[in-house]
């Protein structure tokens, strides 16, 4: 009895199998990308056909409006006067952005770069701020600006976002500022130049994307301030847009195209900044996540 001879079967070169695992693996993350995106493309596309709906609409769908009521902006302009309310919430974010990244840039290159005492305990301290949440606080704020008599005035916001941002820019610039070359701090040092001149003429320009992404951050988290806002600013001509958009909210709650309208002309101002600065801030992100 003749038995057959046993054919090898070729195996698939390592390469093509690897090749074949990326495939499927980039096939997967498109995949997930694309339903994230989803996830805020369709709410937002919702949003803005229900801005162009009639008032008689009490409900956002996605279905094309017989005729597009583009006067729903108008409207929602000048009965919310987002004309002030845009103005109080730019002087605030407009302020505070500036003032903390360049204090939070201060504090990260001195915990960065510079030994002194206490600098582990002193930067546990400022980690703390983060886990405590500035809600727990606002009684105690709340009643400390109505001493100093500032309450109804941009400072009684101004302040306390300051130093809320603060943990968060320290933790972001210190990392920033350890994960750039040291040759750079120790050639500036060997020409003579002081530490608060190396900071600003050499590690400052090469920050610029570390600092275009706190930026940003800053200021959309201070144009987004409701709590503070609400609580701090009884005058309506002094609310910001968020705190201004809760009471429009609660006067005009059936009108679903209204309200829409309100919160397109709302959140229009950190779209368009976004848009602007996305490299900036996109490049910024990735620069804080590989060091190099």
């Amino acid at each position: 009895m003749s038995v057959a001879p046993l054919v090898a079967v070729p195996k698939a070169p390592a390469a093509a199998v690897r090749r074949r695992r990326f495939d499927r693996g980039r096939t997967l993350q498109r995949v997930v990308l694309l339903l994230a995106a989803a996830t805020v493309v369709v709410p937002f596309g919702a949003i803005m056909l229900a801005c162009l709906q009639g008032p008689a609409s009490l409900t956002v769908s996605p279905r094309w409006p017989d005729r597009l009521h583009f006067e729903n902006y108008a409207n929602a302009w000048t009965t919310a006067g987002f004309g002030s309310l845009l103005g109080s919430s730019a002087l605030i974010a407009v302020v505070v952005m500036p003032i903390a990244l360049l204090c939070a840039s201060l504090a990260g290159y001195a915990f960065a770069t510079v030994d002194f005492a206490g600098r582990s305990a002193l930067m546990g301290l400022f980690l703390l701020g983060l886990a405590l949440p500035y809600e727990a606080i606002i009684i105690p704020l709340y009643f400390g600006f109505k001493d100093a008599g500032l309450l109804d005035n941009q400072l009684a916001v101004i302040l306390p976002l300051i130093g809320a941002f603060m943990p968060f820019g320290i933790l972001w610039m210190r990392s920033h500022f350890e994960q750039l070359p040291q040759e750079l701090a120790e050639a500036a040092e060997i020409d003579g130049a002081s530490t608060p001149r190396t900071m600003l003429s050499v590690l400052l320009p090469v920050s610029w994307p570390a600092l275009a992404t706190l930026g940003l951050l800053y200021f959309m988290w201070a144009w987004n301030q409701f709590l503070l806002a609400l609580i701090m600013l009884q005058d309506p001509a002094k609310r910001t847009a968020p705190s201004g958009l809760g009471k429009f909210v609660q006067q005009y709650g059936t009108n679903i195209p209204l309200l829409c309208a309100g919160t397109v002309i709302l959140i229009a101002p950190i779209v368009i900044i976004y848009l602007v600065f996305q490299r900036h801030f996109i490049k910024g992100l990735v620069s804080g996540a590989v060091k190099g």
